[in-house]
């Protein structure tokens, strides 16, 4: 059976016309429909409605919606990257083409950042795009295969290593060590 797309947005039009293009260009995937982040979040989590992973199972692909009801598309993928275990790909699909939202969102770690089109033939584009690359292309890692990470890692801790709060590595500290032979 393929691996299931999660859908994330509010918009029945937007859903409709977005699972029209992909059936269009041959995306035969399954793809489960929520309409707000907070039910992503609780997908994701299985819990509530959502809790029969046969019924429910763990998405390939994530394509969310920035402006969402209750819980926002950024604060869904905070969510998603703060979560153990293998990273999900998500994919912001937004009528907003604003800078502050495309930074924000991959500074908070999108896969990619997509503009919806406003014609169906450009949406057909878009669509083969996500099956090109995201579905056909892109390797993932098995469910299976992928193992917990210990905790977060403090990235500017690790980065600074000894130096001083505040203050990245510099060039004059030798920070590895020495491979003798």
């Amino acid at each position: 059976m393929l691996p299931t797309i999660l859908q994330v947005d509010d918009d029945p039009n937007d859903v409709f016309f977005l699972q029209h293009a992909l059936r269009i260009v041959g995306v035969e995937n399954p793809i489960q429909v929520v309409s707000d982040g907070q039910l992503a979040i609780d997908y994701l989590a299985a819990t509530g409605k959502f809790a029969d992973r046969e019924t429910f199972p763990l998405p390939c692909l994530m394509l969310v919606d920035l402006k969402l009801p209750h819980v926002m598309g950024l604060d869904v993928l905070t969510w998603i990257r703060q979560q153990s275990g293998p990273a999900r790909v998500v994919l912001i699909l937004s009528a907003s083409a604003q800078d502050a939202d495309t930074s924000a969102a991959y500074r908070l770690g999108v896969n990619g950042f997509l503009v919806k089109p406003s014609e169906a033939s450009k949406l057909q584009e878009m669509a083969r795009a996500i099956k090109d690359f995201w579905l056909t292309h892109n390797t993932r890692p098995s469910e299976a295969s992928v193992k917990p990470a210990a905790g977060p890692i403090n990235s500017r801790r690790a980065l600074s290593n000894h130096a001083p709060e505040g203050q990245g590595p510099s060039l004059e500290t030798n920070h590895f060590s020495k491979i003798e032979r």
